[in-house]
This record gives C-alpha cells, sequence and structure tokens, in this order.
C-alpha cells in the first residue's frame, strides 16, 4: 500500500512541485494550505508522514506541531521552514517534528528524508538485519566483519558506520545532511570535507580491484551504493 503524505503547504507552487514530485513516487497526498484545515486533518485521519511548513496563515507551524503533540497524535512531522538557523531547528525540533529541512531544498533530499520517516512509522523489518549486503559486499552488524567477495576488508570504526547507514538504505540517494546526522551526529554543516574524505576511503578499500563498482556519486544530491 502507497504511503499517505499530509502535506501542509500554504504556498500554491510550492505546494504544487512537491504534490506531484510525491504523485510520481508512489505516494498518496492529501493538502492543505493553512494551519487551521492542517490541524483537523492531522488529527482526524491517518497518515504515515505529515510534511509542514512553519510560516502558516490561520495557525503557524509550530502552534500546530504542540497541538498536534498535545493530542497525542504520533504521526511523524517533516517541517520545512526559510528560517534555517540552529535556534531555528532546535524549537521546530523542540515542538515535536521528527525532521527539519530548510528551505529552499532539493526534492531528491526531501524524498530521502520522508522514505526515512516512513520507514520507521512502517517498522521495515530491514533495520533489524545482522547481516547486510550488496552483492557480493557482506556486512556483519554482530561481529563487525566486512567482506567482499571473501576478501575481509579493515575499516575503522566511523568508516563501518559510513558502510552500515549506506546498506540500510541501498540504492538510494543519501544526502550529505543525511550522512551528518546520523553518521557524525552533526546536526548543522560543520564546513568541512569530512563525508568526501570517508566515502574515498570506502570507495578505494571495496571498490579498488573489483569489476563491479557500489559505490556511486550523484551530482548535486549524495551518494548512492548499488550494484549498477
Amino acid at each position: 500500500m502507497s504511503a499517505r503524505i499530509l502535506l501542509i503547504e500554504d504556498d500554491g507552487q510550492i505546494a504544487d512541485y512537491i504534490a506531484r514530485g510525491l504523485d510520481e513516487e508512489g505516494f498518496v497526498v492529501d493538502r492543505a494550505d493553512n494551519g487551521r484545515d492542517g490541524l483537523f486533518m492531522a488529527t482526524d485521519r491517518e497518515f504515515d508522514v505529515v510534511v509542514l511548513d512553519r510560516m502558516l496563515p490561520a495557525m503557524d507551524g509550530l502552534s500546530l506541531l504542540k497541538a498536534m503533540r498535545a493530542a497525542e497524535v504520533d504521526t511523524p512531522v517533516l517541517m520545512l521552514s526559510a528560517l534555517g538557523s540552529t535556534d531555528d531547528r532546535v524549537s521546530g525540533l523542540t515542538a515535536g517534528a521528527d525532521d527539519y529541512l530548510g528551505k529552499p531544498f532539493s526534492f531528491a533530499e526531501l524524498l530521502a528524508r520522508l522514505q526515512v520517516l516512513v520507514r520507521r512509522r512502517t517498522g521495515t523489518p530491514r533495520m533489524q538485519d545482522t547481516v547486510l549486503r550488496c552483492a557480493d559486499l557482506e556486512l556483519d552488524r554482530l561481529s563487525r566483519v566486512v567482506r567482499r567477495g571473501g576478501r575481509k576488508i579493515a575499516l575503522q570504526p566511523r568508516e563501518f558506520r559510513l558502510l552500515e547507514y549506506l546498506l540500510l538504505h541501498l540504492g538510494e540517494v543519501v544526502t550529505r545532511t543525511m550522512l551528518l546526522e546520523a553518521v557524525w551526529d552533526f546536526h548543522f554543516d560543520p564546513g568541512t570535507n569530512v563525508i568526501d574524505v570517508h566515502i574515498s576511503r570506502l570507495r578505494r578499500k571495496i571498490d579498488d580491484g573489483e569489476g563491479t563498482m557500489l559505490f556511486h556519486t550523484v551530482r548535486g544530491a549524495g551518494y548512492r551504493l548499488a550494484a549498477d
């Protein structure tokens, strides 16, 4: 069954863009263009994720979110906002948001973040897998052993966490922001090339000398691990 998304956004152009993209990806999208209607829909119907603009007429996004949580609605919420400072993100997360994405944003990143929230909501069993695989690459989460084609690969702890995250999102485009938050626990851009350095090291350890390249750079979006 397709995931159902509630999109609460008062900018018609942005809402049309998001809704069209989500529809093409197989999501079912319901829309509200003000906070009052959005709150009614969020508390009256079942959704897998709510995409919530922070600045809304009738009721602002933070007030709407607090009202949702006060009504014990636990639907995951991805908040969108042109207010992107650390304090703004903290206030959104403190109010009950599960994720926070600043405007302007790429649709690829929005989609990737929504897919993460949908998986959490539906409890995808893959998150509990102890052995993760991509082609002849295998990562054992219990023994913390990585092999490719039977060849054991020694990884540093951070490299292991990075590879584990990519395998958990096999075939998906993973953004730099997602990696910074999941692997480094950074909720801001440190302004360094730490991700590029670690991806480059992993690529050498895993792909060098192999006929099939598993690491793919998606220009302007992020990285993807896949056997194609």
